[in-house]
C-alpha cells in the first residue's frame, strides 16, 4: 500500500507564522459551535459540537499543543464535551478574556508568542490581538475579521476548529505522520 499524500496547502507565510504555536484559545459560541443557543424546556443549555472539530483537538494534543478554551458561557453540556475531549486549560464564564489566558499561558510557562486564538465577536479581540496567530471564522463579526490572520472556509461548529488544528499539525511537521498512521 503506497502511503498517502497530504492534500491540504496552507500558504508557506501562514505556516511560518503558525510554527511557533504551542498553545491554541478558542471561543466557543461561534468557533466550536454555529453560534445558535438551545434551551430545553427546563431552561438546560444544549450545544452542538461537530466531531470533526473534535478529532482535531485531539491531533493537536498528540503535537504537543494545548487546547485551551477561554469563554463568556459555561455549561453542563460544554464541560461534558471538554472533559470527553481532554481539554483541561479552560476559563468558562469570564467576559474579561485576556487576564484569563494570560493565567493559563503563565501555567504553561508561555507567552504570547507561542499562541494562537481563535474567535468571532468583540470579547475575542483582546485575545486575537496579542496572539501570534489570529483565526477567525467567516462568520465572524467584521471587527474581528479585520485582525484576523486566517479566516477558515469551514464554518463555525461545522469544522473550523479542525481547519485550524489542521494548519498547526501542518506547521508543527506532525500533519503527514497523523495521517499515514490514520490510513494504516
Amino acid at each position: 500500500m503506497s502511503p498517502l499524500r497530504p492534500t491540504l496547502n496552507f500558504p508557506p507565510a501562514l505556516l511560518l507564522q503558525a510554527q511557533p504555536v504551542r498553545v491554541v484559545f478558542f471561543d466557543v459560541d461561534g468557533v466550536l459551535t454555529d453560534g445558535s443557543l438551545y434551551f430545553s424546556e427546563a431552561g438546560e443549555s444544549l450545544k452542538r459540537f461537530n466531531t470533526l472539530d473534535g478529532h482535531g483537538i485531539k491531533l493537536l494534543q498528540r503535537a504537543g499543543i494545548t487546547p485551551a478554551v477561554v469563554s463568556g458561557r459555561d455549561s453542563a453540556a460544554l464541560r461534558k464535551r471538554l472533559s470527553a475531549l481532554g481539554v483541561v486549560q479552560l476559563r468558562l464564564g469570564t467576559e474579561d478574556k485576556a487576564p484569563a489566558a494570560e493565567a493559563i499561558l503563565a501555567e504553561l510557562g508561555l507567552d504570547w508568542s507561542a499562541a494562537a486564538a481563535m474567535g468571532d465577536d468583540w470579547p475575542d479581540l483582546p485575545l486575537l490581538r496579542r496572539a501570534a496567530l489570529a483565526v477567525a471564522p467567516p462568520t465572524a463579526h467584521a471587527e474581528v475579521l479585520a485582525v484576523a490572520q486566517h479566516v477558515t472556509t469551514r464554518q463555525p461548529g461545522a469544522g473550523a476548529v479542525r481547519e485550524l488544528c489542521d494548519l498547526l499539525l501542518v506547521a508543527s511537521g506532525t500533519y503527514a505522520r497523523e495521517l499515514e498512521a490514520a490510513a494504516r
